[in-house]
């Protein structure tokens, strides 16, 4: 009899997958139909003055539909692909109105109000926290299960009263009937459905009967739970990182000024960035609005170059100024904060008492907050108070008094002098980044056998001859990593010079310290130039781009150990 029962369920489960395969084909041809009626509508709407998301969503709705329509034939031929694409769409569009029910509900505003009100339910939260310790008592008690029982259901019930109070608290629940309360709009009432309907449908294809008989295998479930767990990573960078870039992108063609319609110019954008007018001087005090277009031309530099006296002239010269930080900028910080970081590695590498101490205290100012950090070494820098020019008039006073030299205490005026300012920015950010170096450097070292600086020893080798021929070489992939992580971090200095330099507008003295990413930020943010600022983060993205992939191909051309 029990075979029999087993024998006569394998029809009714194939008769079960067989029907619910067909409700979702039936589904999927409904949707690709709805989605085409959708894309039409707004094709319908259309108008001249239409804006670029208008066009995204026809986008997006006819590939909807078209995935959708290729699914059905999939499903019916019972192709794993076909449960693929299928609970793909489906969990697409069920994350779609689901937030867009929300939005339309109101619930993200009224986390925000949620926060402000839940001071007033901490006592009851304790008081849930109480139950829940008092029903881990009933786990002392089980030979006794009279008093296990007693135990779980006390705890239980005073989490239940204390969750009651904590939600009448916080005014969730008034919230909650308030919420009910707004699905009578028909937009909110159709999200709600699809949430349930899309829902629904994965259900109906998650289901093991429905994997059977599309030919789902072990592999394929590991697979999807996969992708399923991966999914939050992978719709914030789609969304919070390659969609805005993309926009970005797009809207480097265009003026857009972040408030009104966006024109599209072309390489405009581009154009001014680059242009730049090369003219030879007749006298090398001649004036630049004699050889330049000053309308159009600001005098960027002026140099002699085999006999010839020659000026070039930027159509925007303060990108080229920020450049010329940046490039500075990035040949002092990167060096000082690496080659240090390598010597300060092997020092902590080796088996002195204390050793895990200093690297605890090195590392810490890697992982301070670079505002924190600014406004120290802005202290440190001031000229008059500061203890960096105390530290160096007290020097020079002790070296006249002990040589009876006549040395004049330079007073240096560290953040407000062009000439200062951005080594100041050089050496603060250098000592931020050196600890973080040096724990990378000091990973690499612990990586290199022992064996080998033994079998140096015994040939003869001195310290020198080791850290040259041994340590080098083999750190070259750890030095591979911290030299272009070390050049792409410089590349983008932005906080430093905004926090520990705070002049109007940000970048002084007389643009001393203004980098491209502090340049993007006025054009963008303080200007609102929406459409030049990301044609220079575009511009900015191609050097950051062709360092990196110099420093990477440098690294698999196999020439030897860096020499930072």
């Amino acid at each position: 009899m029990k075979g029999k029962i087993q024998t006569s369920s394998i029809p009714n489960r194939k008769q079960s997958s067989g029907i619910l395969l067909t409700v979702l084909a039936i589904w999927h041809v409904l949707l690709a139909l709805g989605c085409l009626a959708g894309a039409v509508v707004l094709w319908q709407r259309y108008t001249p003055e239409a804006t670029w998301l208008q066009w995204l969503y026809i986008i997006v709705i006819v590939l909807i539909a078209a995935s959708s329509a290729i699914t059905v034939p999939l499903i019916l031929r019972r192709e794993h692909r076909g449960r693929i694409l299928s609970l793909a769409i489906n969990y697409l569009g069920f994350l779609i109105c689901l937030f867009g029910s929300m939005h339309a509900l109101g619930i993200f505003v009224g986390i925000d109000s949620l926060a402000s009100s839940f001071g007033r339910g901490i006592l009851f939260l304790a008081g849930v926290l109480s139950g829940y310790l008092i029903t881990t008592i009933g786990d002392r008690y089980e030979n006794h299960p009279g008093r296990e029982r007693f135990f779980r259901r006390l705890g239980k019930i005073i989490m239940a009263i204390f969750g009651i109070l904590f939600l009448f608290a916080v005014g969730i629940l008034p919230g909650i009937i308030s919420l009910l309360s707004r699905f009578n709009s028909p937009v909110t009432l159709a999200l709600g459905v699809g949430v349930l309907l899309f829902g629904l449908m994965i259900w109906a294809m998650w289901q093991q009967p429905s994997a059977q008989a599309m030919g789902a295998k072990n592999i394929h479930e590991e697979i999807l739970n996969g992708y399923l767990f991966l999914s939050p990573n992978l719709f914030g960078f789609l969304f919070f990182f390659a969609g805005p870039l993309l926009l970005s992108f797009y809207v480097s063609f265009t003026d857009w000024d972040a408030f009104g319609s966006k024109n599209w110019i072309g390489l405009t954008n581009y154009a001014k960035i680059v242009n730049l007018d090369i003219a030879t001087l007749e006298d090398p005090k001649q004036r630049a609005s004699e050889i330049l277009d000053v309308k159009v031309y600001d005098e960027l530099t002026r140099f002699s170059l085999f006999g010839k006296h020659i000026i070039i002239g930027a159509e925007d010269k303060l990108f080229w100024l920020a450049l010329r930080n940046t490039f500075i900028f990035s040949v002092l910080a990167v060096p000082l904060s690496i080659i240090p970081a390598l010597f300060l590695a092997n020092l902590l590498n080796s088996k002195l008492p204390g050793m895990k101490f200093f690297r605890a205290i090195y590392f810490l100012p890697s992982i301070a907050a670079v505002v924190g950090v600014a406004l120290i070494w802005q202290w440190l820098y001031n000229a008059a108070v500061g203890y960096i020019n105390y530290g160096i008039t007290s020097m020079v006073g002790l070296i006249n008094s002990v040589t009876d030299s006549a040395l004049i205490d330079p007073q240096i005026r560290w953040l407000s002098d062009t000439r200062t300012a951005l080594l100041a920015v050089v050496i603060m950010s250098a000592w931020q980044w050196i600890g973080f170096n040096t724990v990378l450097f000091l990973a690499g070292l612990q990586n290199i056998p022992g064996e080998l600086y033994e079998a140096a020893t015994v040939d003869g080798a001195g310290q020198w001859a080791k850290f040259w021929n041994i340590t080098i070489p083999l750190l070259a992939p750890t030095t591979f990593f911290v030299v272009t992580t070390a050049i792409i971090q410089a590349l983008q200095l932005f906080e430093q010079v905004y926090v520990l330099i705070p002049t109007e507008p940000p970048g002084g003295p007389n643009n001393a310290t203004l980098s491209l990413v502090l340049y993007l930020y006025q054009k963008g943010f303080q200007r609102f130039d929406q459409g030049y600022a990301s044609a220079v983060a575009w511009v900015l993205f191609v050097v950051i781009f062709s360092v990196t992939l110099f420093q990477f191909l440098r690294q698999r051309s196999g020439r030897g150990a860096y020499s930072v």
